[in-house]
């Protein structure tokens, strides 16, 4: 497990949020210019298909690495958790996944709304969300503290 992962961006986020604020990013619409170095121009064929998308991303103005357990954004109000347990940018790798509504597809360019990612942030790939494929009815939220 020593060897280090290389990950190479497909893209960048444009527009949308400049600061990181943890609430409310279900109206903030923003943009990933992929990158037509890493992607061929059909790259996106179909995904206009789908309603959302699951964007993969590098927290790239993170600094601190936690590593252990934290209160859920500072808040002294709710029980500390693990790193694993929460989805704050300190994270080990840095690594952020976020679902979001799929507007439009142009060529490389897609517009979404809902990504959790400041404009200029590395995105690292991209999936079509598929309901299907996700969570059984019943899971989710179970620490007791508010979304």
């Amino acid at each position: 497990m020593d060897e280090p992962i290389e990950l190479v961006p497909i893209g960048v986020v444009v527009g949308g949020r400049s600061e990181l604020f943890e609430d409310h990013w279900g109206v903030v619409t923003a943009r990933l210019a992929l990158d037509p170095a890493a992607l061929d121009p059909d790259a996106t064929r179909g995904l206009e298909q789908f309603s959302h998308l699951e964007v993969l991303f590098h927290f790239h103005r993170a600094r601190r690495v936690c590593r252990s357990s934290e209160h859920p954004r500072g808040n002294p109000a709710w029980p500390r958790v693990g790193v694993l347990a929460g989805h704050g940018p300190m994270r080990p790798n840095h690594l952020g996944v976020s679902r979001c509504e799929l507007l439009a597809v142009d060529g490389l360019t897609l517009t979404v709304r809902g990504l959790d990612a400041i404009d200029g942030t590395s995105v690292l790939d991209v999936k079509p969300y598929m309901e299907e494929l996700g969570p059984v009815v019943g899971c989710g939220n179970r620490a007791g503290f508010a979304s």
